[in-house]
């Protein structure tokens, strides 16, 4: 029988973490119990199966105790070349704290910024800590595929583009 999240875990302020919560202690209450627990959010609705099936391998392969789903983050906005100013807004300083800049993007190691299209998490750790993150977390690349993360109309109308785009050129 499906169940309701109570109206207070179904605002716009409402922290996703409690819906999540919820659910499972849910399941608990019924005799259901889980090691781990997939989110797929409603806001990132262009993953595909492969790729849900292809991170929660990376996980069960892993020794992590959570995975995020990723995608690279661009040469230009990597953190090594990311800066920030000091306390009196005179100077910047290097955003990973690190005293030399790298002056080549070649040499530039990779970073990533979760994308938000899939979490899985061990169920202890979301209870314990209510975090979809643990100490050891494993992540999924997600490139390549048609990526969109909905939290404004603009973001509703690229996807609808996105979507009839793959749709228009289907065989």
């Amino acid at each position: 029988m499906p169940f309701l999240r109570p109206a207070a875990l179904a605002t716009d302020t409402s922290p996703g973490i409690d819906a999540v919560i919820h659910a499972v202690e849910f399941h608990q209450s019924q005799g259901e119990n889980f090691t781990t627990v997939c989110l797929l959010q409603p806001t990132n609705p262009l993953r595909t199966a492969a790729q849900i099936t292809a991170a929660v391998r990376t996980f069960t392969e892993s020794e992590a105790d959570s995975l995020i789903s990723v995608r690279r983050v661009p040469h230009q906005y990597n953190p090594h070349w990311t800066f920030k100013s000091d306390a009196e807004g005179k100077y910047l300083h290097i955003a990973t704290g690190e005293k030399d800049i790298i002056s080549r993007r070649q040499e530039l190691p990779p970073a990533y910024h979760r994308d938000g299209s899939i979490y899985l998490v061990n169920t202890e750790i979301l209870l314990q800590r209510r975090s979809l993150y643990g100490d050891k977390i494993a992540f999924f690349v997600n490139e390549g595929a048609a990526y969109v993360n909905i939290d404004t109309e603009a973001d509703w109308r690229e996807a609808e583009r996105v979507v009839g785009g793959a749709a228009s050129s289907a065989p």
